[in-house]
Order: structure tokens, then sequence, then C-alpha cells
């Protein structure tokens, strides 16, 4: 199985810094493939028009993955790759950061911008926070009339989160489960339905895990 859980930006925003008259604004947003992220950046080229340089990097998958990055035409090694440094350092995922630069008319030097670029992600992240996301596998629990109500209750009472309640000749309970605990699940299944709950796995998706 691949990985269970991983970190994402808290919520899209962004923040700007200045070094030597040169304005660094870094946006950082959720994305979930490489189309967004191009597209985020493209976003802002066309709305900040009148600024030098659009320098991004982002990082996409619960196993990061795909990595991209881009200079857009500042001294190659000095932009995309200390922001994507910053992306990675951070173990951040599913996340573009583009650095909006308008030149302030004094040149920083290669060390300068490698440290302006990466100063200027580690702001944005400081700004929207960062969030663990978990993998949770739904299954569908088919039991009897007489039994779903109590089987419901206790599966909350366990901590077992229901999604959902289909009733129809025999009632269809659709539970969500992280990933980490879906072993635990049948036994637990079991135990509470005398061996008489049918549960299978249906699905499963990545949430915002809470705290």
């Amino acid at each position: 199985m691949g990985p269970t859980s991983y970190r994402t930006i808290a919520r899209d925003g962004e923040v700007e810094i200045e070094v030597k008259r040169s304005r660094f604004r870094c946006t950082l947003e959720r994305v979930e493939d490489e189309g967004s992220a191009r597209a985020v950046v493209e976003r802002l080229r066309k709305q900040h028009w009148a600024a030098r340089h659009h320098c991004s990097a982002f990082v996409l998958g619960p196993d990061a993955g795909v990595t991209r990055s881009s200079d857009d035409g500042e001294p190659s090694g000095t932009a995309g790759a200390p922001m994507l440094e910053v992306l990675t350092g951070h173990e951040v995922s599913d996340v573009v950061a583009v650095v909006t630069r308008w030149f302030g008319g004094v040149l920083l030097g290669t060390g300068g911008l490698v440290r302006a670029y990466g100063d200027a992600v580690r702001a944005g992240l400081d700004e929207v926070g960062v969030l663990r996301r978990e993998l949770v596998v739904e299954h569908a629990l088919t039991v009897s009339h007489v039994e779903a109500g109590r089987v419901d209750n206790e599966l909350r009472s366990r901590g077992v989160h229901v999604v959902d309640a289909d009733y129809a000749a025999e009632v269809t309970l659709t539970l969500g489960v992280p990933a980490t605990e879906v072993a635990a699940l049948g036994p637990l299944v079991a135990e509470l339905t005398a061996g008489s709950g049918r549960l299978r796995e249906v699905g499963s998706r990545w949430v915002d895990a809470l705290g």
C-alpha cells in the first residue's frame, strides 16, 4: 500500500516580501494535477503582466512523486530550484508556488536571488499553514433492519464514521475508515453482528484530517 497520509497547505494565499526594492509576491494554491498547477502560473502571468518574472515550483501526489520548477528567465537554478527545495523541505504536496517578481533596479546576484525566492516561499507557507490529509477507505456493510440501528450506534460509539445509510430489503451502511485502521474493521463488524454482517470495500478518498 502507498502513503496513507501526507501534508499540504491549509488554505490558498499569498504574501509579498521586498528585497533591495525588488518585490517578490508568493502565491500558494492547492492543486491536484499538473494541468491545474500550470493554469495557476498562466493566470498570474496574465494578472500581473507588468512583472518581469513568474517563477514556479510544484509538488503533486500523496507520495510527492511529481515535482517541477521553472526559473522563468532568471539565471538557471536561482529561482525554481530553491522554491522547490522549500516545498520539499516542508514536506508539502498537492501545492503550486508562484513567485512573481517586480524588478527594483538593483541586481541581487545569484546568491541573493536564491535567498529571495526561497524566503518568499517560506513566508508564504508561514502565512497559509499546513494540514494533514489522510486516506479514508469506504466500506459497505449490509445488515438486517432489526440490527441496523444498534450496529449503527455501536460503530459510531467506537469512532467509526457512518457516511450514509441506505434502507432497502436490507440496510447498507457506508463506513469511512482511515486506511491505517482498516485491519480492525472486519473483526469489529464480526463482533457487533455476530458474523452476520457482510462487509465489502467500495472505494477510497483523501480527506483533510481534523486537528
